[in-house]
C-alpha cells in the first residue's frame, strides 16, 4: 500500500483525529512554562538571564529534615503503597503543627489529607464538587492555577477584582448584588499572592459570613503565612469555618520542600472524606519516607522561620532597590514571597516592562496581567535569588 493510501487511511478512521479533549479548550500553557522556554532559547545564545520571576525557594530544608529522609530511605519496608489518607505520623504533625501555630484544633483522622503538594489538591477540589456549568468566584488578580482547574472540571469562572483601593480584599457589597445562585465554590488567598497583603481576623470574619449567607464553599489557599509574616493565621481560626471552609496548605514555601511535593487539605470530615473519594482514584499514596521527613519539618521551632525570614527579608531590601530604579511603587507591608508593584504610567502593561528589561538587561521579572486583568499594571518579583543575584539585576538595570 502506498504512503498516500495509508494516510487516507488514517485520515478516514476515528482513531487518525487525535487532537487534545475539548475540557482542554481555552486552557493555555503555563505561561512561566512558556517563558522558561524561551529564557532557555536565550541562555543558548549566551545571554545569561537572570530569572527573578518564578517563587522556587532556592534555600535548602532543614538539615534535620533531609538527615529524616536518608535515614528512612534505606529501610527495606518502606517501599510499598501507602495509604490514601497518609501515614498518622505526618497527620498528627499536622495537627500539632495547626495547633502549635495557628491555634486551630484539627482531629489527625478525620479532618486532616495529606496532599502530593497542594497544587494538586486545587484540581481534586474542583473535580470533586463542581458539575458543567457550576460556577466559581476566582480572584483577579490571582493564582492562575485556580481558573485553569476550574475550567478542566467543567465549571465556569466568575472573576471578582481585587484591587488596592480595597487593600486587596473582595467587595462583598458588589459581589452580593450580583446573581450566586449557580456558584458553588470561592477561592480565596490570604497572604495573597500575587499582591502580597496579609490576612485579618477581620477579613476572615467576612469571607466566612459571606460564604454562610450565600451557602458557597470557601477554598482558602494558605502557603505563604510564615513567610516575612510574624503573625502566621488560617481561615480556620475562624468560628464556625470548618462548617464552610476547605484549607489547603503547604510545606514547599515554609519549609523550603517545593519539590518533594508535600501538601495537606483541612476541613471538616464530610468535606475531607468527599475530596478523598476523587483522590483515591487518582494517585496511591505518597512515599513513606517522604511523609517522615515532612513531619520532621512540621516540629521545627520558631527559630527555624526566623532564619529563613531573615535572608528573605534582606533580599526584599535589595528587591526594593531595583524597584526604586525602575520608577515603580510599591507597599513595604507586603508579606509572602514575593514583591508586588505598579509599574511607571509610560508603560503600556507589565508585559512590556517586562521584555524591556528581559532583551535589554536580561533579567526576567513576572508581568503582573498573568494573574488576571486587574495586574495588568504590576510586576511582581520572587525574593527566590541570592543577594548577589539581585545585586547583578540591578548592576544590569542600570547599565
Amino acid at each position: 500500500m502506498s504512503n498516500d493510501k495509508i494516510d487516507n487511511e488514517i485520515k478516514a478512521s476515528p482513531l487518525g483525529r487525535f487532537g487534545g479533549a475539548k475540557r482542554l479548550e481555552g486552557i493555555g500553557e503555563y505561561y512561566f512554562s512558556q517563558k522558561l522556554r524561551e529564557i532557555d532559547e536565550l541562555n543558548k545564545q549566551g545571554k545569561n538571564i537572570i530569572n527573578l520571576g518564578i517563587g522556587s525557594p532556592d534555600l535548602p530544608p532543614h538539615p534535620d529534615v533531609i538527615k529524616v529522609l536518608q535515614e528512612e530511605s534505606v529501610k527495606p519496608n518502606v517501599h510499598a503503597y501507602q495509604s490514601y489518607k497518609g501515614s498518622p505520623v505526618l497527620r498528627n504533625a499536622i495537627k500539632d503543627w495547626y495547633s502549635k501555630w495557628y491555634n486551630v484544633a484539627l482531629n489527625a483522622d478525620t479532618e486532616i489529607l495529606p496532599l502530593i503538594g497542594s497544587k494538586e489538591g486545587i484540581m481534586h477540589i474542583c473535580m470533586t464538587y463542581l458539575n458543567d456549568g457550576d460556577e466559581v468566584l476566582v480572584p483577579n488578580p490571582g493564582y492562575p492555577t485556580y481558573r485553569s482547574a476550574v475550567k478542566l472540571a467543567g465549571g465556569v469562572c466568575v472573576d471578582y477584582n481585587l484591587n488596592e483601593t480595597n487593600n486587596y480584599a473582595p467587595d462583598f457589597e458588589t459581589l452580593q448584588q450580583t446573581n450566586l445562585t449557580k456558584v458553588k465554590l470561592m477561592f480565596v488567598n490570604y497572604p495573597q499572592m500575587p499582591t502580597g497583603q496579609n490576612a485579618s481576623n477581620e477579613l476572615f470574619e467576612k469571607i466566612i459570613l459571606f460564604g454562610k449567607k450565600n451557602n458557597i464553599l470557601i477554598i482558602h489557599d494558605n502557603p505563604y503565612s510564615f513567610i516575612l509574616n510574624d503573625e502566621p493565621k488560617s481561615l480556620l481560626c475562624i468560628n464556625g469555618a470548618k462548617d464552610i471552609v476547605l484549607e489547603l496548605n503547604s510545606l514547599s514555601k515554609s519549609s523550603n520542600m517545593a519539590g518533594w511535593r508535600v501538601g495537606m487539605l483541612c476541613g471538616a470530615k464530610e468535606r475531607i472524606d468527599e475530596v478523598l473519594k476523587f483522590k483515591s482514584n487518582m494517585d496511591s499514596g505518597m512515599f513513606l519516607p517522604l511523609q517522615l521527613a515532612a513531619a520532621k519539618a512540621l516540629s521545627l521551632d520558631k527559630s527555624w522561620y526566623n532564619d529563613v525570614n531573615k535572608i528573605y527579608k534582606e533580599r526584599r531590601n535589595k528587591v526594593f532597590e531595583l524597584l526604586n530604579l525602575l520608577n515603580c511603587e510599591y507597599s513595604k507591608q507586603q508579606v509572602g514571597m514575593f514583591v508586588w508593584a505598579k509599574i511607571p504610567s509610560k508603560y503600556k502593561n507589565g508585559y512590556e516592562l517586562s521584555d524591556e528589561i528581559l532583551y535589554n538587561s536580561n533579567v526576567f521579572i513576572t508581568p503582573g496581567g498573568i494573574f488576571g486583568t486587574e495586574g495588568n499594571n504590576y510586576i511582581r518579583i520572587s525574593l527566590c535569588g541570592s543577594i548577589e543575584r539581585f545585586e547583578e539585576a540591578i548592576k544590569r538595570i542600570k547599565n
